[in-house]
Order: structure tokens, then sequence, then C-alpha cells
């Protein structure tokens, strides 16, 4: 027999609605199903990447490795590559390239990511769509994605041996990472402190959206730039006898 309304009223009172947002420290609501670009504000994302730790949170330190941490390590490595150049949309592309990891605080799932299936990928995608749109990323060219990781992979081998206790050999036979780990911090030479120490979550908050802002900053001023008409063109005036 069909319900009543009544008795439709009290299943639908008692039903729990599945709830897909998170409540960010700004008071704003990331929906991970529907994510939006304005969803979070620059406070969040840092302090969430500054809170997902790399390496599953192990570390041969008192503290884990943040993934916050892990992106300023991986620009610094791109600049270091290419020192003549200064590219600030580029910068930033390569400075939130895991952006959706500090929405998530997922990394520690990392190795298990191709076995989660095709509706992970999906939401990763849209979070990471959403990213883009905030902040004006440019899509990766090959040859970019490529420099990209080489520095990514360069700073895990990295990462793997300094921070968590790996051997160079097992970077190569077991993480397939084909790079030499790096012997010098390229993060001590910017903020000082001991080499490959994992930072506090407060200070790579910090370190983190002050280069966020700065190159936010920059990336808007050249857009604005762009946009502006050009001044017309005046004909130079000749010389009339």
């Amino acid at each position: 027999m069909p319900l009543s309304a009544h008795e439709k009223l009290a299943v639908e009172s008692t039903t729990v609605k599945t709830r897909a947002w998170v409540r960010l420290p700004s008071g704003m609501r990331l929906d991970l199903l529907d994510p939006t670009p304005f969803d979070w504000a620059d406070e969040d994302l840092a302090l969430g990447l500054a809170r997902t730790y790399r390496w599953g949170g192990h570390s041969a330190w008192p503290l884990p490795l943040s993934v916050a941490q892990h992106s300023l390590a991986v620009l610094a490595l791109r600049r270091l590559s290419y020192p003549k150049t200064d590219q600030p949309r580029t910068d930033l592309r390569e400075l939130l390239h895991d952006a959706d990891e500090g929405l998530l605080g997922f990394d520690c799932i990392s190795v298990i990511k191709p076995f989660l299936g095709p509706g992970y990928a999906v939401l990763t995608e849209r979070l990471r769509s959403a990213v883009s749109q905030r902040y004006g990323l440019r899509d990766w060219t090959p040859r970019a994605m490529a420099l990209h990781k080489k520095a990514d992979r360069i700073a895990a081998a990295s990462e793997a041996v300094h921070v968590v206790g790996w051997s160079p050999r097992e970077v190569r036979a077991t993480l397939h990472i084909p790079y030499q780990p790096l012997q010098d911090d390229p993060l001590q030479k910017i903020y000082g402190g001991p080499a490959w120490e994992p930072w506090a979550p407060q200070i790579a908050a910090e370190r983190f959206l002050d280069e966020l802002k700065r190159l936010s900053a920059r990336t808007s001023q050249t857009r604005r730039r762009r946009a502006l008409p050009s001044a017309p063109q005046v004909p130079a005036l000749g010389n009339h006898a």
C-alpha cells in the first residue's frame, strides 16, 4: 500500500541527508562533490596544505613533511633550473600543483589512488578545475608538464632519503625515481634552518600563503595590463609646404 502523507513526512523527517561539504577555518563551506572557485579563502588552502602530510605522515624528524613545504620546494627547484626567467603565472601553477590535496587532506592515500576507481579521479579533477579557475592557471603543455614532473620527482627522491629514511637504492628500485636525491636543500637557502627539516604547520602555512599572495598579486597585475585597451595610433604629421 502507498504511504499516507503523514507517513511520508515521518520518513522524510527521519532520513539523514548525506553531507558532502566540509567547514573550513574561515567559516566557508567547501562542497567536495561540487566545488566552486569561491568556496575557500587563501588562508584555508595554505593551512590545509600545511596540515596535509607527505609520505603518510611518516618522518625521521620530530615533525612530518607537509604538502605546503613540498610545494615550495618544487617551486624552488623549477626556479633554480631557470634562474633568468621571471614568469609569475608559471610559478603560481607550480606552487599550486598539489592544491587539491590541501582541500581534500588526503595525501596519505597517494599510494592507493590507482585502486580507488574513477569516482576519486572525478572528485580530484573537480577540485583542480576549481583551483585553476580561481587563480587563473594555464593548462599544462606537454613540455611544461615534463619539466614539472622532473622537479616533483627530484623533490620526492630527496624527501624520501633526507626526511623519511629511504636509501638512494630504494628510491630507484622501489619508488622507480630515476633522479639522484639532492644533497643541498633548496629551501634552506631561502628560509634558513637545518637542511631538510620539516616545518611546523603554522610556519609552513605562513610561508606558503606569503608566496601565494605575492604570485597572485603579480599575475592579477599582468592580466589587468593585458586587458587594457591599447592607445589609438595617431598618424604622424607630415611636413606640408
